[in-house]
């Protein structure tokens, strides 16, 4: 037993001679070879070196496109003046984007908040982050919504709605719900130059808009407005449909003896969803 601690105060006073030697070397390496190497500013400190992060997290990206020269395009939305976390938020996408698909990635930023002089770069150490700002605060949604009334709607073309899509991020005095509401209103009817697939596409863009930029409140009141929508019909169909392969995947397993709370976890629903379709 005394044998085993003095082997044990032996290797504590070891590593603690070790730990002072790489400190020493480390201040050795900052007061003396800095300016050798050129960098002409001295260290304050000796910062930690032993970084331990384990984490597992999945990033969503609002619009990643493809490009010609094994380039992507990442598109961001933000309704709110940017920071510094949100570039560095936009750094890490590209990192982690870039290595993983070996592409090159350049990220656009469509902004929509009223600040003229977004943030858009960053310096830390000798790298510069930059992103491409791109503002329609420039354009009026009033115009928009005022130029289609003054059409009729059998001259009205694709080129004319496309605008509606980007309203949520102009400027203009009718707000923000009101207009997707209008936007809605204008894409749930039918004109003779425009296939019913180019305006349930406009829909689920303007849907999607939406999403990133209502409140919770607000966008329970949108999802309610495109119900007589094309897009609001294949929403209600899709999830329909997913309904009935649900319900007959979960009688399936239940025939073959499975138990609801295992059928809860192979299918990933909630044990309450399993028991109400198993009663009904």
């Amino acid at each position: 037993m005394q044998e085993n601690t003095q082997k044990k105060t032996n290797t504590d006073t070891y590593s603690q001679a070790e730990d002072a030697a790489l400190k020493a070397a480390a201040i050795y390496f900052g007061d003396i070879l800095f300016p050798y190497l050129g960098i002409k500013e001295k260290p304050i400190g000796i910062a930690p070196t032993e970084m331990v992060h384990l984490e597992i997290k999945k990033m969503y990206e609002d619009f990643n496109y493809q490009m010609k020269g094994n380039r992507w395009y990442h598109f961001e939305f933000e309704s709110t003046s940017l920071t510094l976390d949100d570039l560095k938020r936009f750094r890490e996408y590209e990192a982690v984007t870039s290595r993983t698909y070996g592409v090159a990635v350049t990220t656009f930023v469509i902004c929509s908040s009223k600040v003229k002089k977004p943030m858009c770069f960053f310096t830390e150490g000798i790298n510069t982050y930059r992103v491409n700002i791109i503002r329609l605060k420039s354009m009026k949604a009033d115009e928009v919504f005022r130029n289609l009334s003054e059409k009729n709607a059998e001259n009205i073309l694709k080129e004319d709605l496309v605008p509606i899509m980007l309203t949520p991020l102009m400027d203009g005095t009718i707000p923000q719900k009101d207009r997707i509401r209008q936007g809605f209103s204008w894409l749930k009817q039918t004109y003779d130059n425009i296939s019913p697939i180019d305006t349930q596409k406009m829909q689920a863009v303007l849907y999607a808009l939406a999403g990133k930029i209502l409140e919770k409140l607000d966008m329970k009141e949108i999802k309610e407005e495109i119900t007589m929508t094309l897009l609001g019909q294949m929403l209600m169909e899709d999830g329909i449909l997913k309904g009935i392969e649900l319900s007959k995947t979960v009688l399936k397993l239940s025939a073959q003896g499975e138990s609801p709370e295992s059928i809860a976890n192979k299918l990933q629903v909630s044990i309450e969803k399993v028991l109400k379709i198993l009663e009904e």
